[in-house]
């Protein structure tokens, strides 16, 4: 039987400051944070993570991991607890000027031109050359905002298991294609619309210089909550890979405001011809946009 003490712990395959780090990150805790929740002092945890105490005190790890909302799991040889690892800390590879580790709770990304750093607020005003910049670039950035933090790795969690399908079948005509963007719990939060249409109809006669089949964007829809977060973008792709998969390859789409850059992100052009907008509604109805 494996034998823990209240002296030591024992760490198997697994280094325990990134164990550590990786559940404050978790718990979304600077290590000051965490010293104080678990009462372990502030410069222990820092020499834990850091590797540079060899034996630290098996309480003292208990405390920290308790803090930051983990549990303990021990085992015999023969019956293993089933372990959930913490998410690793993405940035940890990363380090600063004075080559220190960014913060583990943070979200740190590397900063290439201006606009990569919050703080350039006079990057999207000018555009100026990197000798004229009026401060250097650091080499990383992150957001000391904890809801922007929130809403940050909720949006990546969503683009991450989002998913993109087909709907086929039922009472849908074989012309008419649709795609629905779903969560992993069945929740819609995505729909497009379109359908197959043949564009000798358009001029009413036959034209052996245009494609029998043509595609029609009947529309794009996204929940408001989940914009901005790719969607959209993976819905029209799906349509444009299939249908060219079924040898169709041109499709129409009328669009305003922000679909107009969705649809030129996805490979469409603007045409020089464009019918005019109407709308159906009570007369005199004033409509702002």
């Amino acid at each position: 039987m494996t034998e823990v003490t209240d002296r030591t712990v024992e760490t198997a395959g697994a280094d325990l400051g990134e164990v550590i780090r990786a559940l404050r990150r978790q718990a979304d805790l600077s290590q000051r944070q965490l010293a104080e929740r678990a009462g372990v002092p502030q410069p222990t945890l820092a020499r834990i993570e850091s590797g540079r105490v060899a034996d630290p005190r098996f309480r003292t790890v208990e405390r920290l991991v308790r803090a930051a909302r983990g549990e303990m799991a021990f085992g015999t040889p023969s019956v293993t607890p089933a372990v959930i690892e913490p998410t690793p800390v993405p940035h940890d590879d990363m380090r600063d000027m004075a080559g220190r580790r960014y913060p583990a709770h943070l979200d740190v990304w590397p900063v290439y031109e201006p606009r990569d750093w919050p703080g350039a607020w006079w990057a999207a005003w000018y555009r100026l050359p990197p000798e004229r910049y009026p401060l250097p670039l650091p080499p990383a950035a992150y957001e000391l905002n904890r809801r922007y933090r929130d809403n940050r790795r909720w949006g990546a969690e969503i683009r991450r298991t989002a998913r993109v399908r087909r709907v086929v079948g039922g009472d849908l005509p074989s012309v008419c294609w649709r795609y629905v963007a779903e969560l992993p719990d069945g929740q819609l939060v995505g729909e497009l619309r379109a359908h197959e249409r043949s564009p000798h109809l358009e001029d009413g006669e036959w034209d052996p210089a245009l494609p029998e089949r043509e595609m029609a964007l009947d529309g794009v829809l996204v929940d408001p909550r989940h914009r901005r977060l790719g969607l959209g973008r993976r819905l029209v792709t799906a349509l444009v890979t299939e249908m060219r998969e079924a040898g169709i390859d041109d499709a129409a789409a009328i669009a305003e405001d922000a679909g107009i850059e969705l649809l030129l992100a996805c490979g469409f052009a603007i045409e020089a011809r464009r019918p005019a907008a109407l709308r159906l509604g009570r007369p005199g109805r004033l409509t702002y946009r």
